[in-house]
């Protein structure tokens, strides 16, 4: 079976998508981002393909590409669109697999579903990226509460920025979660940087231990 991984952040803005670049360069994978809100400038997908060095054609489309840069069910309203729940389900291929969320996990995509409910009908093994800086317990063991709650498997904690031992600590014990690694802030961030960092702040032999 093919290994397919969820990413998705604690909030929006912290990393994530640098963080699924990396994933699907380390694993050889593709790259998928079901909802895409905003198309001024990079998108989501334009940035994995150029931090992951990702080649094109291992970017799958976005099954909603929404202008409005908003949270999805409010995007799709301005632009006029109806987004239809049974036509985000992950594609089928025969290769490894990263999905990216939009923002956190309580993010709406219509006016009645989440991005959450969305992750339990999948069952898929999800990524959690949570930030090093303060207030990040809170909305770190909040998150991992909310999927639990939905059964959701939770393959791990990608922390991102800079070191912080004690948070990193206790959201392992307190989350009862294993902690991936954790992707530092690059400057300058680029895809010679970026692989490097995540060689060497993450084991990818744990990457391999999930099949779906």
């Amino acid at each position: 079976m093919t290994l397919t991984f969820v990413v998705t952040g604690t909030d929006t803005g912290i990393g994530k998508t640098v963080f699924a670049a990396a994933l699907t360069d380390a694993i050889s994978g593709f790259y998928w981002k079901p909802v895409q809100s905003g198309l001024d400038g990079e998108t989501d997908s334009d940035s994995v393909r150029r931090l992951g060095r990702i080649a094109p054609g291992r970017i799958l489309p976005e099954t909603y590409r929404l202008a409005t840069p908003a949270s999805p069910h409010l995007a799709a309203r301005l632009d006029g669109v109806a987004i239809r729940p049974e036509r985000l389900s992950p594609p089928a291929i025969d290769a490894p697999l990263v999905i990216e969320g939009a923002g956190g996990l309580m993010v709406p995509l219509t006016e009645r579903l989440l991005f959450a409910e969305i992750f339990e009908r999948w069952q898929l093994p999800l990524i959690l990226c949570a930030r090093t800086g303060l207030g990040t317990i809170n909305h770190t063991l909040l998150s991992l509460e909310a999927l639990r709650r939905r059964s959701i498997p939770v393959f791990g904690v990608a922390f991102i920025g800079d070191r912080q031992a004690d948070t990193e600590a206790i959201i392992a014990e307190i989350g009862q979660v294993r902690v991936l690694g954790r992707l530092p802030w690059l400057d300058p961030l680029t895809a010679d940087s970026l692989r490097l960092a995540f060689r060497d702040n993450f084991d990818i032999n744990q990457f391999r231990e999930v099949s779906t």
